[in-house]
């Protein structure tokens, strides 16, 4: 009887060890003329964000404690999206000179990439050229839109592969393409045929009414749906913001914040906080919102902690400094060189095309308020490999104020103090060294001259 107790208890263990599952996922990989020293993967929400190591000859391996979903994946300048799942492991094979015809899935469980690789194969000989396709007239569109759908939904159930799960996921994926393609119709065709005016008719869209936008798990696996989701909210927030005096960011936050599904909520309040939150006008509102709303105690956390800089960098209180920063000039400057005056900060980069944008709308202002009691100062967070590109930017572009180097590009305190996550970023600073806005107009913008003029600089 012992015996028996004995062996049952055993079985139990074992079968409880076969219960449990991995929550990682074994990823390999072999790249061919590697010209990278790092392997990038991210979420969609930027919620994970792993860099792995390449080795000299272009093999690389990491264990990832990741979501099951598709996620986008970067070497260089090279992007595509990996599904992950986990509990499994496999490898990716590609030539860094010719990716996308040398992408190869292999190892114990590449199937599902695998299909995605050839879906997206069978999709482009569907649509062919995509111009052509936009073109379409709203009936023919949608017709031959309909007739990809049931390609491809032929397609995922001849595939005999794939986890039954991920063929359930997946149809509802297809279905969810569809509806994209109709919701991005209007702008698209508009472009193609050069109207700009162009409006779909009423019945167009009538089936994006039927849509569910609260299912998590479509969410987690679907960007589409995603992406169904997210214009959801934008819609909502710009019916709400007509008749109403809150900020459109405010007004955004509180329109996911009423999103039942936790999963969804989530995921968008941690999307639109990470960002956001460095750039609103109404940083106790902005926070109250997301804390109250987050039920996330990762995301949570991390805002959290970018609130509590944030509050360091409110109005009034003494700008951060920086020190020595190397002068296009000649020379190093530091912030207290500049104290005196209202200082008016760009960071900025040459590789930015919003901050290119902003120069000529600078050039106006300072010549504007070039013998009024403020200084102009560009901080370049250009890597210091890249010195001469700067030089070579300030030179051709004639820029004029204060044009400095930071000493360790998005590493610098400075940057850091104020949490700046993009660039151009604007920053005004009174002549005893307090802050007026962390985040000032951009010089393109109308309010920066009533600012200044309401400060009578």
């Amino acid at each position: 009887m012992k015996k028996i107790i004995y062996g049952l208890l055993i079985f139990s263990i074992i079968s409880c060890k076969k219960e449990v599952t991995k929550d990682y996922v074994l990823f390999s990989g072999t790249i061919k003329n590697n010209i990278e020293e790092n392997f990038i993967i991210m979420s969609s929400n930027s919620s994970f964000r792993d860099t792995i190591k390449v080795s000299t000859n272009g093999t690389f391996k990491d264990t990832l404690r990741i979501d099951n979903g598709t996620h986008l994946v970067s070497y260089g300048k090279l992007f595509t999206r990996i599904y992950f799942e986990q509990g499994t492991s496999f490898e990716v094979y590609f030539d860094a000179n010719n990716f996308r015809e040398s992408l190869t899935f292999l190892g114990e469980n590449p199937h599902e990439n695998n299909y995605l690789l050839q879906k997206q194969e069978k999709q482009s000989e569907l649509i062919d050229k995509r111009n052509d396709f936009y073109a379409l007239n709203e009936d023919e569109f949608k017709t031959k839109s309909k007739i990809i759908k049931e390609a491809l939904l032929r397609n995922i159930n001849e595939n005999t592969t794939v986890s039954e799960a991920f063929k359930e996921l997946e149809k509802s994926n297809i279905n969810y393409e569809y509806l994209n393609r109709l919701s991005s119709y209007q702008k698209s065709h508009a472009y193609t045929i050069k109207n700009p005016d162009f409006k779909v008719s009423s019945e167009f869209l009538k089936e994006l009414k039927e849509i569910n936008y609260f299912n998590g798990e479509d969410f987690l696996f679907s960007n589409n749906y995603k992406r169904l989701v997210e214009n959801y909210v934008e819609l909502k927030t710009k019916a709400l913001i007509e008749n109403n005096t809150e900020a459109e960011d405010i007004v955004k936050l509180k329109v996911i914040a009423e999103i039942p599904n936790e999963v969804i909520k989530n995921n968008l309040l941690y999307k639109e906080a990470k960002y956001g939150i460095t750039y609103t006008n109404n940083l106790e509102a902005f926070y109250t919102i997301f804390n109250n709303a987050s039920s996330n105690s990762k995301y949570k956390s991390e805002i959290t902690e970018n609130y509590k800089k944030l509050i360091k960098v409110a109005k009034g209180k003494p700008s951060p400094l920086f020190e020595n920063y190397e002068n296009y000039k000649g020379g190093t400057t530091s912030f207290n060189d500049l104290k005196g005056k209202y200082l008016y900060i760009d960071v900025w980069a040459t590789w930015c095309g919003p901050c290119k944008f902003e120069i000529p709308y600078l050039k106006k202002i300072e010549k504007k308020y070039h013998d009024r009691n403020i200084e102009f100062v560009s901080i370049s967070i250009d890597k210091h490999s890249d010195k001469l590109k700067w030089k070579a930017m300030v030179e051709k572009e004639q820029l004029g104020g204060v044009q400095l180097l930071a000493d360790k590009d998005w590493d610098s305190q400075f940057v850091k103090d104020y949490l700046i996550k993009g660039v151009p970023r604007f920053i005004l600073i009174d002549p005893q060294g307090n802050i007026v806005a962390a985040n000032a107009p951009r010089p393109s913008e109308k309010l920066l001259v009533e600012l200044f003029d309401k400060l009578s600089i």
